[in-house]
């Protein structure tokens, strides 16, 4: 026999997104429900650089000093191209004379950030293994069919599930499109502590990008972005980690040893080929953020590449704006129906109004210091190197400087 539940919010998704829009409006008194498709969190890409947007937004609901204690914090950005081995800059995060403070920026472990949230959260507001196969409406609400023959009737639709999202369809955004660039990500985590120095290291070549991040003492996260070629075969890449570790390995070139070693001690199985992928700025445009009762947070909002470090950061931010703005609904005289509908709708269109542009921003410049960083060109990588390589580390502490504000 078919269930029924019916909730006020349903959010769907456990991501960065879905799981701090779901812990602001807890923090304010508002109760959700959270619908993640699979067993347990999910915490692909192992780590994220967090900057001090994405504290700020942590702090806001509450879980900032937890993740403060299990990660060190970082002091700066080191860029070298491995063209010819030369530093090509380098950034404090530190208060100094060109600074009017300092930066507070981590590379925090995404599973660490997940539970850390997720703890916070009453029980029973996850539900696991809650596949959205389908929405239907009735009447105001939202019909959620899930995949075990459970239905959801609920009066707000949250979507933060993820880059394929299906309500982000629902609200009419195309998939998102491809960058013609690539990405394979790791972590390592040593018995004895990595003895590097709490520092962002970037690296640059023709065609490629490569970061190694201490997170604590012991445990190193570690990318490599790339524009392919004909000869880089990438489905024989994608079907084998081993020739995928190999190929990472044969382009780092002049990286120093002790720091190619972490990505040589990376298991075959954290090798996976993964495009990157964007929505195009003018969908945030011309799409509507907001229907009714239904909007997007997240990857399923603003899926960018990671060129600025703000994809998980910017998702943060979704959380507690759209907490803060869906309260001021619940904080009218308890109404029904279509009257209750429209004060969500305006609560819905002021979050999408704030959020618009900031994410407009975030992709775009992503795009384009990505191609700029990560270009084949002879001569760009010249002035990549030479000319634009402080601009473009300077970019990240740009555009790090957001506040989402309090919740309250």
């Amino acid at each position: 026999m078919e269930s029924i539940i019916e909730e006020n919010i349903v959010i769907v998704g456990a991501g960065i997104a879905g799981l701090t829009t779901s812990l602001g409006l807890h923090r304010l008194g508002i109760r959700s429900l959270v619908l993640e498709s699979s067993g347990s969190l999910r915490a692909s890409g192992f780590a994220l650089t967090t900057w001090e947007n994405a504290w700020k937004a942590l702090d806001a609901v509450g879980v900032g000093d937890i993740l403060r204690r299990q990660h060190i914090q970082l002091h700066g950005l080191v860029t070298t191209t491995l063209i010819t081995g030369e530093h090509t800059s380098t950034t404090s995060f530190k208060a100094n004379t060109r600074n009017t403070g300092s930066h507070e920026v981590c590379c925090v472990r995404r599973q660490l950030m997940l539970e850390a949230i997720a703890n916070e959260l009453p029980s029973g507001t996850i539900r696991y293994m809650s596949k959205v196969v389908a929405i239907q409406e009735s009447g105001v609400s939202k019909i959620l069919h899930i995949a075990d023959g459970t239905t959801v009737k609920t009066k707000i639709l949250i979507g933060s599930d993820g880059i394929n999202s299906m309500v982000a369809k629902w609200l009419g955004f195309k998939e998102a499109s491809s960058t013609g660039r690539y990405a394979t990500r790791g972590y390592v985590e040593l018995k004895n502590s990595h003895k590097l120095e709490p520092l962002f290291m970037q690296y640059f070549g023709k065609g490629f990008r490569a970061g190694v991040i201490p997170c604590n003492d012991k445990g190193v996260y570690w990318f490599f972005t790339w524009t392919p070629t004909i000869k880089d075969h990438q489905k024989e890449l994608a079907q084998d980690p081993a020739k995928l570790k190999q190929y990472v390995l044969s382009k780092l070139g002049k990286m120093p040893n002790y720091v190619r070693s972490f990505i040589e001690n990376t298991e075959l199985d954290a090798f996976h080929l993964a495009p990157l992928r964007h929505r195009h700025p003018w969908e945030l445009i011309i799409k509507s953020i907001s229907k009714g009762n239904v909007c997007v947070v997240g990857d399923a909002l603003h899926p960018m590449a990671p060129d600025l470090a703000q994809g998980g950061c910017s998702a943060l931010e979704d959380g507690v704006v759209l907490a803060r703005c869906l309260a001021e609904a619940f904080s009218k005289n308890q109404m029904e129906g279509e009257e209750e509908y429209k004060i969500i709708e305006t609560c819905l269109k002021k979050y999408a109004k704030e959020r618009r542009w900031r994410c407009i921003d975030l992709i775009t410049r992503s795009y384009i210091v990505g191609s700029i960083q990560q270009s084949g060109s002879k001569l760009v990588n010249f002035f990549r190197d030479k000319v634009f390589a402080t601009f473009l580390a300077h970019q990240l502490l740009k555009k790090s400087n957001f506040d989402c504000q309090q919740l309250k």
